[in-house]
This record gives C-alpha cells, sequence and structure tokens, in this order.
C-alpha cells in the first residue's frame, strides 16, 4: 500500500459519486434533491481538503504499478485538481437552479460531473500512457452523457451527437498516436521512461514512426483544447448544450488538458519539442486569427463565448514556444508557468461569464442572444456591472487580471529570443477581439431593454457570482501570488 493515500482524493469521489446515484432511488421528490446537491459539494470539500494537504507538502509523490510510477501526485497535479474542485463546485451552484427549471436536477446530473471530474483527475495525475487515456475517456464519456441529459431538446440531441462522434474521432487519434510511441520505444508505456531513451537516441527507438505517432498525438490533443483546426465541435456543443453542462465542458477540462500536454509532450517528448512546438505555433496564430474574427459575427452569446474560448486557448499554446529550443532551462519553463496561469484565469473568467447567463435565464427563457442583454443595466445594474468587468478581462483590459495572463505571455514569448512577429500578431489579435467584448457591454449600457421582467435568481448564486468577478479584480491587483504558484507547480514538477 506505499504511497496509495496519494488516490485518496479519487477514491473519495468515486464514492460519492456512486453516493448520489444511490441517494437518486431514495429522493424522488424534487424537494428532497437539494440532499444530493448538498452531498455532492460535501464530496468535492472532502476532496479539495485532501489535495490540499498534498498540495502544501509539496512533493513529488508516485503510486501503483510494478515500477510504482503509475500515478503521481506533484504541485502541477495538485494545483490542477484544487482549481477543477472550484469549478465544478461553482458550476454546481450556478446551474441547480435553471437545471431544475429544466427538468434534468437528478441524480444523473451531479453523479456524472464527478465522474467526468474523477477523470481529469486521472489525466493529470498519469505518468501512464494507458491510464491516461483512461482518464480521459471516462471524462469524456460522462461529458457526452451531459451534453444528452434533455431528452426533450432537439439541439442538444444533436449537440451530444456531434460531440461523440468527433470526440471518438478524435480519441482514437489520440490513442492510434500514443500505440506509435508505444512501438516505437519498444514497448514502453511510463512517460518518464519514454523521455530517457527517445532523450538518450536509443538503438532501439524508431524515430519516424515515433514523429508519425506525434502528429497524431498533437492531433487528439488539439481537439481536447479546442484550437483550430480541430475546433469544428466547439461552437455547435457550447451553443446545443444546457448551459449548465456547458460550463461544465469549458471550464474544469480546460485545465485537465493542459496538463496532459505537458505530461505527454513536455514530460515525455522534450527532445521532440522544435517539431512539436512548430504545430503549436501554427495552431496557435490560427486559432487567435479564426476565433476571434468568427466571434465579431455572432448573435448567440453562448457561440461567441466558444469563439473567444478557441482564441483563448491559442493563447495557451503559446506559452508553449518559450521552449522551443528545449526544456532545459528555468527560462523556457517559466513559459508552461504563464500558461499555466492563463488556463487557471481564463476557467475562472469562464465561470463568471456562463454565471450570467444561467442567473439571466428562467424556465422557458435561455438568455443566450446578444439582443437578450439590451437595456440589462436598466434592469439590474449590479449584474450588468459583474458582466462588464467579465468582457473587460477577457479582452485584457487592465487592472483585471486578463490582461496580466496576455502580458505573462507576451513577455514569455519576447524572452525565448524569437522573432517579434508573433508577440506583434498576438497583440493585434488581442486589439480586433477587444471588439466583441466591448459590443457586449455597448449593449448593456446604451441599448433599451427588450423586456422589463425582473430577473430573478437565488441570493446564493447572487453571492457566489460577486466572489467570483471580484477574484479577477483581486487577482488582477496582486497578480503576482496566482503567477508563483503556477510558476512554482510547473518548476518543481518537471523538476527544476
Amino acid at each position: 500500500m506505499q504511497n496509495y493515500f496519494i488516490a485518496y482524493p479519487e477514491a473519495v469521489l468515486t464514492v460519492f459519486a456512486i453516493l448520489v446515484l444511490l441517494l437518486e432511488l431514495a429522493t424522488k421528490r424534487d424537494a428532497h434533491r437539494s440532499i444530493i446537491h448538498a452531498v455532492s459539494m460535501v464530496g468535492l470539500v472532502v476532496a479539495g481538503v485532501l489535495t490540499a494537504m498534498l498540495w502544501y507538502k509539496g512533493e513529488t509523490l508516485h503510486a501503483f504499478g510494478l515500477d510504482l510510477k503509475m500515478f503521481v501526485a506533484d504541485p502541477l497535479a495538485n494545483l490542477a485538481k484544487l482549481f477543477a474542485y472550484i469549478c465544478v463546485a461553482v458550476t454546481f451552484v450556478y446551474g441547480q437552479r435553471y437545471s431544475a427549471a429544466r427538468g434534468f436536477l437528478h441524480g444523473e446530473y451531479y453523479s456524472l460531473a464527478l465522474f467526468a471530474l474523477i477523470g481529469q483527475m486521472v489525466m493529470v495525475s498519469s505518468n501512464n500512457l494507458i491510464s491516461m487515456y483512461m482518464g480521459l475517456e471516462l471524462q469524456a464519456l460522462s461529458l457526452y452523457a451531459m451534453v444528452a441529459l434533455r431528452r426533450d431538446h432537439v439541439r442538444s440531441i444533436e449537440a451530444a451527437m456531434k460531440y461523440f462522434v468527433l470526440g471518438a474521432i478524435a480519441s482514437g487519434l489520440l490513442l492510434f498516436g500514443l500505440s506509435m510511441v508505444y512501438g516505437a520505444t519498444g514497448g514502453k508505456l511510463d512517460i518518464s521512461q519514454i523521455a530517457t531513451l527517445v532523450g538518450d537516441g536509443a538503438a532501439q527507438v524508431n524515430t519516424q514512426i515515433l514523429i508519425f505517432g506525434l502528429v497524431f498525438m498533437v492531433a487528439g490533443l488539439a481537439f481536447k483544447l479546442g484550437v483550430v483546426p480541430f475546433h469544428m465541435w466547439v461552437p455547435d456543443v457550447y451553443q446545443g448544450s444546457p448551459t449548465s453542462v456547458t460550463l461544465m465542458i469549458s471550464a474544469a477540462p480546460k485545465i485537465a488538458a493542459f496538463v496532459m500536454v505537458v505530461r505527454l509532450l513536455v514530460q515525455g517528448l522534450p527532445s521532440l519539442s522544435s517539431q512539436w512546438g512548430a504545430m503549436f505555433a501554427a495552431m496557435a496564430v490560427v486559432s487567435l486569427a479564426l476565433g476571434n474574427l468568427s466571434a465579431i459575427r455572432q448573435k448567440n452569446l453562448k457561440r461567441m463565448l466558444a469563439y473567444s474560448g478557441i482564441s483563448h486557448m491559442g493563447f495557451v499554446l503559446l506559452g508553449f514556444l518559450a521552449g522551443k529550443n528545449g526544456f532545459h532551462d528555468f527560462q523556457s519553463v517559466s513559459g508552461l508557468g504563464a500558461s499555466f496561469y492563463y488556463v487557471i484565469v481564463y476557467a475562472i473568467t469562464t465561470l463568471a461569464g456562463f454565471g450570467v447567463i444561467l442567473a439571466m435565464s428562467h424556465s422557458g427563457f435561455e438568455a443566450d442572444q446578444l439582443d437578450d442583454l439590451k437595456g440589462l443595466n436598466q434592469r439590474n445594474p449590479w449584474l450588468a456591472f459583474l458582466l462588464l468587468l467579465v468582457m473587460f478581462s477577457l479582452a485584457g483590459i487592465p487592472p483585471l487580471v486578463g490582461f496580466y495572463a496576455k502580458l505573462f505571455i507576451i513577455t514569455s514569448l519576447i524572452q525565448s529570443g524569437g522573432s517579434l512577429l508573433l508577440p506583434l500578431l498576438v497583440v493585434l489579435f488581442s486589439l480586433i477581439g477587444a471588439f466583441y467584448y466591448l459590443r457586449v457591454v455597448k449593449l448593456m449600457y446604451f441599448d433599451k431593454p427588450e423586456s422589463n421582467a425582473p430577473l430573478q435568481f437565488t441570493l446564493t448564486q447572487h453571492i457566489v457570482l460577486s466572489l467570483n468577478v471580484l477574484a479577477l479584480l483581486v487577482l488582477g491587483a496582486f497578480p503576482q501570488y496566482l503567477l508563483n504558484m503556477a510558476n512554482n507547480a510547473v518548476l518543481k514538477s518537471l523538476g527544476f
């Protein structure tokens, strides 16, 4: 049982996910389903406390497998898990009233969300190709089912089918790439062993097959991040899913996908960074261009945020380019810290953005069109102010935290010693992206409302949403604390 305690958070959440399903059998009335909500939140708190204890120690521990290195709990994994818990807990609070009004606030909603979270936890803690793929599939299958929870809604079913088919193709590409890496390295599954073997240039490594497998791996990972050209599912799934499920897809999975990229490429194949770095550079630039330009012409708020997310994931990829000559020194790894910081900031900000949509929605009304925001300042000045701060943060306007997230990425690119063309393109597309964020502000403050109906949302939802947006201000006023946490997590996990 050596070091098995590092998997206690996953074990605890698994017990709670099963308990929620059993409680559903005994809570037929809607009034009793608040018990399921409370139990799910308790499970997240308990897992959070266990993970925080591991994170506070700052150690890198391994468990499982013949060499006891299949599962890893390092600062990077533990910090990613902590923010994933926060994302899921906040999503439960925001989505409770919305999901109840649409008839799918049942045990399977909470259970599937917890199982998806467990999959993300396995993804970020995997040091083995098989366990990482198992975590990815647990997350993916749970999210496919969540998108289809509104069985009476045609658009949700359509989105679920698209997500399932395209997700299955992407998983197949990733698995094919992993199998080729397995074959090229003489049957190695351990990520650290693969890195040692490839880095030493061992005779048994077939370089051609390895590069071929790398292409398929990058394609599968790009789909999970939602970057161009593997972005086709993002707008349709965001729009077609129930908004509470859209939020479940758009926040925590991005953090897990980032850590998965670090495990497979930075820790597993650092010697091939020039090859996958070139692919990342192309995908990042095209994602920034297409994401921002496509968002301008959207009239649906959820589709606009989907294309916005594509551009933000392009920013995340840019942090990997700071180490394009290898990840062997502090400077090259600091770009990864900036990317980790960026993906955390994006998750917190997108929680607040979709939280406002959920606050405005009610039974029979989705509040997902840009026109629904007209005159919001006259209907609810506080909610309009919160959404203004969210849009400013996404646009990268100081003193909000989104500005520093972009600044640190651009700084890491400049310090890497590469061409200034890429940072200039990043700034240009950021300016283009500011247009559609400011358009939302214009609709809220300068247009007349199409409806004067009062907005009704719970006190708990109001408080959590206010704290969520307040975090954007506080993190913007003191950006160094979260940045240091992200940098230290990456540095310690990579052995610096």
